[in-house]
């Protein structure tokens, strides 16, 4: 269904139910319709047609709700950049991705002119805050035009968003998304939870953040929105919003639960709560669930080439290591380095199909056949099946060290790593050896006031690896570099160790 259809019917349905909360101000599904449509109409008065490009460039807020809902009601092409981008950056996915418009908060480091100067077929750009010389502004847009919605003819199978996942330090990456995908990461929670209020602290850029909003449109959920996940904020509006159900990567639980008010704060409000990813500490996320006494705990895999959430556990299950079965619509197997199926329980390449799955990358024909093949879907994943259909991610193929012809896996090391009472965070990646080729070494972030040393931790894994699987280095540091969507940022990490 169209999304300016679905706008409609939850105006009238939900017409004074909050849809949004942002800084304690509520927004009603009414003025969410109202102001994405007004927006929609100032796109079009602006000369924008459909399939037209138009990137956001914002934190979370809920004028990217309004950008995102008038790009998708006028037939054009939404561009997400993450806010922590810089400016050469945004330059290289604004140039690749040719957009006409740019919806954005200006930032010190992110100069207007100098993004005038290099993207030459951008036409606009609109900010959000103070008008400054050459942009217009969001608020004025809004207020300009009437909340009549678009007459434009939408085909479920035109391009509706480009997500990329890098910038200007590799070449860009477009993933392609459909009007009809767009519906999916909806359909796929409202198979297993019901949403009703939800919390987000993941960015609105990235799919995880995405889906609230995909959820408040097509099943009638409210979201309470932040800007960026705080730990203390994100518990303080549990309690205060009666949330009950969200998301997130298994890095945001651990910093919740170092955090002293933890045990004292109320989550009986919680239905559902989810991990997505493989969690390094199963025992942490368990903890957490201990104080959610009326919450089930699923964990979860998809990206954003398959819309997922893709694999989920069910409801019942205690198998919280897996990520579950796959989704009734979606086929998943494990192939071999020839591509082909694998038995059951052997570890594998994921591959998927489904009509939730990309169709490719914005002008990377290469790519796009490097990794759908045959109509597979090549996740970079590893991966096996039990007995049962269950799903256990092992890591990604670029997780995988040699040592001396024995294959390790790093989220091996660091699961084991982080049973460690006094470790907080740990990253394995591989490193160069004259002798064996490559040997795993970890970063660990130790808990505050902990004296452990490398010697300490090396007995520790001897206990629970064979000995090839033990690091021969141990890096004490602060913290862990993270992406913006709380995942530990590995390639900074092998960066770090090169220099």
């Amino acid at each position: 269904m169209e999304i300016s259809q679905v706008l409609l019917e939850n105006a009238k349905k939900y017409s004074h139910k909050w849809a949004v909360i942002f800084q304690n101000e509520p927004i009603s599904f009414l003025q969410l319709k109202d102001n994405a449509f007004k927006l929609a109409q100032a796109f079009l008065n602006l000369g924008l047609k459909k399939s037209d490009k138009i990137a956001i460039y914002l934190p979370n807020c809920p004028q990217y709700f309004y950008s995102y809902l008038a790009i998708w009601s006028s037939g054009l092409v939404a561009v997400p950049l993450d806010f922590m981008l810089t400016e050469e950056e945004i330059i290289s996915c604004l140039k690749h991705s040719e957009a006409k418009a740019i919806i954005m908060q200006p930032k010190p480091n992110v100069r207007i002119e100098n993004i005038k100067l290099n993207c030459l077929q951008l036409k606009e750009i609109i900010v959000t805050k103070e008008k400054i010389l050459g942009t217009l502004s969001l608020i004025e847009l809004i207020q300009k035009q009437n909340s009549i919605p678009p007459d434009i003819e939408i085909n479920p199978k035109d391009v509706a968003a480009i997500f990329y996942t890098s910038g200007s330090t590799g070449r860009p990456k477009g993933v392609l998304t459909n009007y009809l995908q767009i519906e999916a990461p909806a359909k796929a929670m409202s198979y297993f939870v019901n949403l009703n209020i939800t919390l987000c602290a993941l960015p609105l850029s990235h799919l995880g953040g995405l889906v609230f909003l995909q959820g408040l449109v097509y099943l009638g959920s409210s979201v309470v929105l932040m800007e960026r996940f705080i730990p203390f904020e994100f518990l303080r509006n549990i309690q205060e919003y009666k949330v009950t159900c969200f998301w997130l990567v298994p890095q945001m639980y651990y910093a919740i639960l170092q955090l002293k008010e933890f045990e004292a704060l109320d989550f009986s409000s919680l239905r559902f709560i989810t991990v997505f990813g493989a969690p390094g500490s199963f025992e942490q996320i368990k903890r957490f669930h201990k104080f959610c006494p009326n919450a089930k705990l699923f964990h979860g895999w998809g990206m954003t080439e398959t819309q997922g959430p893709t694999v989920v556990t069910g409801p019942n299950s205690e198998k919280i290591e897996s990520v579950g079965k796959p989704l009734p619509w979606v086929e998943v197997k494990i192939f071999d380095e020839n591509d082909k199926e694998v038995p059951v329980g052997e570890v594998g390449e994921i591959v998927i199909r489904g009509e939730q799955v990309s169709e490719g990358y914005y002008k990377d024909k290469e790519l796009t056949q490097q990794t759908i093949r045959n109509g597979w879907f090549h996740t970079g994943d590893l991966g096996r099946f039990d007995e049962e259909g269950d799903l256990y991610i092992v890591g990604r193929i670029k997780e995988m060290i040699k040592v001396a012809g024995e294959i390790v896996f790093e989220p091996e090391i660091e699961a084991v790593i982080m049973k460690h009472p006094e470790v907080l965070e740990c990253a394995v990646v591989g490193v160069p050896d004259k002798l064996r080729g490559e040997v795993p070494k970890a970063f660990v972030v130790l808990k505050k006031g902990s004296k452990l040393k490398d010697v300490d931790l090396r007995e520790f894994c001897r206990a629970h690896l064979a000995h090839f699987k033990i690091p021969h280095y141990f890096e004490f540091i602060k913290s862990l570099p993270k992406t913006r969507s709380g995942k530990i940022d590995k390639a900074k990490l092998r960066n770090l160790n090169s220099n």
